[in-house]
């Protein structure tokens, strides 16, 4: 993740916070805001990569091309801002995307479809639609991975989820949905849905997921224990069990103060969430918490500039026509 110094006084006064308002009322504005965040001062063909490309102008007006063309000189393509990005085939106007990228960008606790519907317009399926895909937008790609925790590294579990409905037995490992967190003191967060909360499973995401030049932290779980020869700063609990929640710099109160971010989220403003799409909704959050240090412009352009290669179809191209999987988000 990216890091910026939060300017407050400054805030309302960038740039981007001056456009984006504009950019989430009028077309023409928007796909030229989203233009310039893709491409800068260059834009380039989107097939073979050539800077030497122009617009398609209107021949009655001489305007912008009613689809907001672009065509290379050298493949003689013709292309949008769409293509490569999570927003591509889809006929949902890019205002809407700049305000719903917007409003999922600078939103601690995240936003909810029904919002989106009401503010825009959209249907619902059509505003969830949007979403996901701009949450799939802030999740890590193969071209940005999530990398290694180094340094500090607090790791703890929760289980997200409600109260069973009437006649389900009363366990949450039945009913709510475990989730393993590692953060770096000061630094980036990573969330995951696990499978369980066996001991093999925890430390394969552990491994997986921390350097092991780390000191890590964690709670008296018996999962966790003997992990620490397996990292050369060594491993240190804290037992939560006995009243003890920090010790000479041992805490996991960090984990579990984000933890605690997510559950209000999934109350206040989701209400409900599926364990089908629980991991979209992390890698939103995950994305708030490691932008935390940027202003809301800065935040939300990022956003944007992640949509790039990128795409999430509604219908996987494994799914025959007929199928009762087909018309299900990925």
């Amino acid at each position: 993740m990216k890091d910026a110094k939060c300017n407050r006084p400054e805030l309302e006064m960038t740039e981007t916070i001056r456009q984006l308002p504009i950019a989430c009322q009028n077309e023409t504005a928007a796909v030229e805001f989203i233009e310039k965040q893709r491409w800068g001062d260059t834009p380039g063909c989107v097939h073979c990569g050539s800077t030497n490309v122009y617009k398609m102008l209107d021949a009655e007006t001489g305007g912008r091309s009613r689809r907001f063309l672009w065509r290379c000189r050298d493949c003689r393509k013709q292309y949008t801002v769409r293509i490569g990005t999570v927003y591509e085939e889809t006929r949902i106007e890019l205002r809407h995307w700049c305000y719903a990228f917007w409003r999922a960008s600078t939103s601690k606790k995240g936003v909810a479809a029904l919002e989106i519907m009401r503010h825009t317009g959209l249907s619902y399926k059509s505003a969830l639609f949007l979403l996901h895909r701009i949450r799939f937008a802030m999740a890590p790609s193969p071209k940005s991975p999530i990398g290694k925790f180094k340094g500090e590294v607090e790791v703890d579990e929760v289980w997200i989820g409600g109260k069973p409905r009437p006649g389900v037995k009363r366990e949450r490992r039945t009913d709510k949905q475990p989730v393993l967190g590692v953060v770096s003191r000061g630094g980036d967060i990573h969330r995951r849905v696990v499978a369980d909360v066996s001991g093999k499973t925890l430390r394969k995401a552990v491994f997986d997921l921390v350097h092991d030049q780390a000191h890590i932290n964690t709670d008296e779980n018996a999962a966790y224990i003997g992990i620490g020869r397996f990292y050369k700063n060594g491993h240190d609990t804290v037992c939560h069990k006995k009243g003890e929640y920090s010790r000479d710099g041992v805490t996991t109160n960090t984990i579990e103060s984000s933890f605690a971010l997510i559950k209000r989220g999934m109350i206040g403003i989701h209400h409900s969430v599926s364990k089908k799409h629980l991991h979209r909704y992390l890698a939103h959050y995950d994305f708030l918490w490691n932008g935390r240090k940027m202003n809301d412009g800065a935040r939300t352009v990022l956003a944007i500039q992640s949509a790039e290669g990128k795409r999430l179809m509604y219908r996987t191209p494994s799914d025959s026509i007929g199928s009762k999987e087909s018309g299900k988000i990925a």
